[in-house]
């Protein structure tokens, strides 16, 4: 792997460990990540509109416009995968104690 490679990589688990600590501006870097892809990670749209709709419920007002403009390239099926691994993922931190119940 190369050094940019390397740097791309550790942006990507940097703005996930972030995330996790419930960090609205994480959840929508990881968005963006995943919608545009790059050398480090291959474009995502499920996992792009799941960031946006994380990052929406915590109230970064860019991420619903960008989970729209996702949604509308994506299949319901997308949609609802994307919603389901959301919830998921909400579900799993609020284990943690890092979101409400």
């Amino acid at each position: 792997m190369s050094g940019i490679q390397n740097h791309k990589a550790f942006v990507i688990e940097s703005q996930l460990q972030a995330a996790a600590r419930g960090e609205a501006e994480a959840l929508f870097d990881l968005g963006l990540a995943y919608a545009n892809g790059g050398a480090a990670l291959a474009a995502d749209p499920v996992e792009a509109h799941k960031w946006f709709n994380l990052a929406a419920l915590n109230g970064v007002e860019e991420a619903k416009y960008c989970r729209a403009d996702i949604a509308d390239t994506m299949t319901a099926r997308e949609i609802a995968e994307a919603q389901r691994r959301a919830r998921s993922w909400l579900a799993a931190a609020a284990m943690q104690g890092l979101v409400a119940a």
